[in-house]
């Protein structure tokens, strides 16, 4: 782990869950809560590649609390439900698991979900179902940031089957020159085995992506990969993304240069990890300006 990066753990309605965390020196602005991929862990926000690779040490020196969580089915709650949970049961967890966190200290302003990949698809389905969820209080969310999730697969059917298959490598890593060379030794410790339910899942996202996106009421940042081979994500695609927000406040579509799918573990982890934070700014500044008179996502486009 970097250097003030700890190990934690998270009850969450009965279920344990890992996680790791890093804390600024002084009382957080807001907490950021960053969500593993399938067949990733949380460590896959603390990179071990290169110094400049870390989420959260980065989050931490800017002045946030990042937390990156082990899913249900990963980490210390893969004994217990070795076949994973559906999104909306991870949902529920991972709100139970926010309430705990707020139990054991501040968390600033409120929640940011920095999501990655299928953690993208539970981002969305927390936000979707944040106004009128039942259970425990959790922090007010106050925006989401996910790379390398789309509406529309750009795939066969087949590559969905097994996601992990070494056929797909490609696809999750694009160009190695795009990862400092230590990169792929050091990812064996971040690979975990995608549990069953989450395979099941996978064909029926571009459905639950549309209901999902339409109920989502905070502001969303979306960003590509240069070397993008998942999903649809030309002009057209983003235009159409962008559409399905009606209630959120401001959507961005962005696309990260010189970056593979995996982009938290490359070079461009910084600059996509900045941009983030510079998202969240921008929320918290919102946020503080109070609503807007007339709500309305727009929609910034780079790459």
């Amino acid at each position: 782990m970097s250097p003030g990066v700890r190990p934690i753990v998270l009850q969450a309605g009965g279920r344990t869950l890992s996680a790791l965390v890093a804390r600024p020196d002084g009382p957080p602005r807001a907490t950021v809560l960053a969500v593993h991929g399938g067949g990733m862990s949380a460590g896959y926000f603390d990179g071990q590649a290169h110094p400049d690779v870390s989420l959260l040490a980065l989050g931490a020196r800017l002045g946030y609390t990042v937390v990156a969580v082990d899913r249900p089915g990963y980490g210390l709650s893969a004994a217990e439900l070795p076949s994973g949970q559906d999104l909306a049961a991870q949902a529920a967890t991972l709100r139970a698991a926010l309430a705990h966190l707020g139990q054991r200290g501040a968390l600033g302003a409120g929640l940011f979900l920095l999501a990655h990949s299928f953690g993208g698809k539970l981002a969305l389905t927390y936000a979707a179902s944040d106004a009128d969820a039942p259970g425990p209080a959790a922090p007010e969310l106050l925006g989401v940031d996910i790379s390398g999730l789309g509406r529309d697969y750009a795939t066969e059917p087949e590559a969905l089957a097994d996601p992990l298959a070494q056929r797909n490598s490609k696809r999750h890593w694009g160009p190695l020159r795009c990862y400092p060379p230590d990169t792929f030794r050091q990812a064996r410790g971040l690979v975990a085995p995608m549990p069953e339910r989450e395979r099941a899942e996978a064909a029926q996202w571009p459905r639950r992506f549309a209901a999902a996106a339409g109920r989502v009421r905070v502001p969303v940042r979306l960003t590509f990969a240069e070397h993008e081979f998942w999903w649809h994500h030309d002009e057209e695609a983003r235009a159409d993304l962008t559409a399905q927000f009606t209630a959120a406040p401001l959507v961005r579509v962005d696309g990260q240069p010189d970056a593979g799918h995996n982009i938290s573990l490359g070079w461009a982890a910084r600059a996509y990890h900045l941009r983030a934070f510079g998202f969240f700014e921008d929320c918290l500044a919102r946020r503080a300006a109070g609503p807007a008179a007339a709500p309305g996502p727009a929609v910034a486009a780079a790459c």
